[in-house]
């Protein structure tokens, strides 16, 4: 075996995460990231802080500039669409689909893997920019954006890694059977890190709400489909995100 693809950790790790997390412009050795697989998801969270800091500035220039609160919130959530190529919003949109739309687990899965958007993945994906955009504007309104956009950002993809690890996959294609599932090692440093940052700037009492909304998330697809889809991963990382701002929001007196 490759050196390359058995060690914990590897360089080529983080492009890698970015090349599939993202539609950033980093160059990515395909050969190597397709050899490496899960054992790069440890790097997951990283996407979280550059998605959170792009965010951050924006904010910082554009209150700066002038503009609104809400006006800006709208434009940070552009910006992490646009970022990451609506990955996530598309994986809760099909999860909301097949999850709540089929009758048994086949039925499910046929659903999440059309491309066409339900009833119910159109109402939870405008409810989840509703809830963001008014959640967000509570949060900018804290001028503690910063540490707070940065955590939400890895927190909610650690907790990507974790439904990875957790639950087996759920059909024998798609993106998530391609990258594999992650060892409990790279699970670990994932959250690990995630985590540490979030102590580390003083919030990490979110841990706990990210903690609860995955395992709401991982138990619903277990029920649901028996395993995990990369639209259940996406859908995570929105269910979770979603749960870290509304609890933030709450600040606001």
């Amino acid at each position: 075996m490759d050196k390359n693809t058995s060690e914990l950790i590897h360089w080529q790790d983080v492009p890698a995460a970015f090349g599939l997390l993202t539609r950033l412009p980093i160059p990515v050795d395909e050969e190597g990231a397709t050899a490496r697989g899960a054992r790069a998801a440890w790097a997951y969270p990283l996407v979280g802080i550059v998605v959170g800091v792009l965010q951050a500035s924006a904010v910082a220039l554009l209150t700066l500039a002038g503009l609104p609160i809400g006006v800006v919130a709208a434009l940070i959530l552009v910006i992490a669409v646009v970022a990451t190529g609506a990955m996530h919003e598309d994986g809760l949109a099909d999860s909301a689909d097949g999850l709540w739309g089929g009758w048994d687990r086949d039925r499910r899965l046929e659903i999440m893997k059309d491309s066409h958007l339900g009833a119910y993945g159109a109402i939870a994906l405008a409810l989840s920019l509703l809830i963001r955009w008014l959640t967000l504007v509570a949060v900018i309104a804290l001028e503690q954006y910063w540490g707070t956009l940065i955590i939400v950002g890895m927190l909610s993809r650690a907790a990507m890694v974790v439904s990875m690890r957790a639950l087996p996959h759920a059909r024998d294609s798609g993106l998530s059977r391609k990258v594999g599932r992650p060892s409990t090692a790279t699970t670990a440093i994932a959250v690990g890190m995630a985590m540490m940052v979030a102590i580390g700037i003083g919030q990490g009492w979110l841990i706990v709400m990210a903690g609860l909304a995955t395992f709401l998330c991982i138990l619903i697809a277990q029920t649901k489909i028996g395993g995990q889809t990369g639209d259940t991963l996406g859908g995570t990382q929105q269910f979770c995100e979603i749960a870290m701002l509304l609890m933030l929001s709450t600040q606001i007196g």
